[in-house]
């Protein structure tokens, strides 16, 4: 099950971060390198020709002017950029990276503005899967098969502080991904306000509700929004939803894998749709 992110938990992670001593050892696994493009020309040529970058490490100190283009040209777009130590970098290639690595997405990314109206022209009642904070890549591989399985028509997530899609999460999901939208969008809160007004409900999964997940109407349009396990769905998210709901537990393990959780609230749609 899920939760509200709580403050001080937020809090206490920072200043734990800002404890980290500087000389710290970065542990990362190689991406194949067919999947990142090093050096900040190359970067920003792949941007102008439209290839799909999921994010871009730049070096912390960098401030070149052909960095600042670089940002400059990122502006505006999903692609998140982190600033990072000279040793992270390193641990992604021994190439001449110039301070720059931009990772790309085996998929394409929807705008989120374009997916809505087209469901409704398609004559469909939307769908749709929001994961606030997921970051697990096999958990995400799990939900997005589980929602092309259930007939979702696309996934939302947040261009910063979610998954990071590549080829392993591609084989996580059994190839669903191929197969089912994923808008990435900058601002969730907005995102969620552009889906109620645009008349679906959105309704989230978490303990913190009375509501039994099978006693709500889920059969019109429908987003569902799924917290991490940890943290849960951030509180800014969870006041904009239309409704909360929970899965009720019996046993001594206080919450489900997020990923189940997912496929039972997916399924008990499709339970309902299929009664009308």
């Amino acid at each position: 099950m899920t939760f509200e992110r709580r403050d001080n938990r937020m809090a206490n992670g920072n200043l734990q971060q800002a404890r980290k001593h500087d000389n710290v050892t970065y542990q990362t696994r190689r991406p194949k390198e067919k999947d990142m493009i090093f050096g900040i020309r190359a970067v920003m040529e792949a941007i102008e020709a439209g290839k799909v970058i999921d994010k871009v490490l730049i070096r912390r100190d960098l401030s070149s002017a052909l960095a600042k283009e670089l940002l400059f040209k990122l502006q505006g777009t999903a692609t998140p950029v982190q600033r990072v130590p000279q040793e992270k970098l390193s641990q992604y290639t021994d190439k001449n990276h110039q301070g720059v690595i931009a990772f790309l997405s085996p998929i394409d990314f929807h705008r989120l503005e374009d997916i809505v109206p087209s469901l409704y022209e398609q004559g469909k009642i939307p769908l749709l899967m929001v994961l606030d904070g997921i970051t697990d890549m096999r958990n995400f591989g799990a939900i997005a098969r589980t929602c092309a399985c259930a007939g979702a028509d696309a996934i939302i997530i947040p261009s910063r502080g979610g998954v990071s899609i590549n080829g392993d999460a591609v084989k996580t999901s059994a190839g669903a991904l191929h197969n089912i939208p994923v808008c990435k969008v900058q601002q969730m809160q907005q995102a969620l306000q552009f889906l109620k007004d645009s008349g679906i409900a959105v309704v989230a999964v978490t303990e913190h509700s009375d509501t039994n997940y099978t006693r709500i109407d889920l059969t019109g349009p429908l987003a569902l929004v799924m917290g991490s396990e940890d943290a849960g769905i951030y509180a800014e998210n969870l006041k904009l939803c239309n409704e909360k709901v929970r899965i009720p537990m019996t046993g001594a393990i206080e919450s489900l894998n997020v990923g189940v959780a997912a496929g039972i609230m997916l399924y008990e749609v499709v339970r309902q749709r299929n009664s009308i």
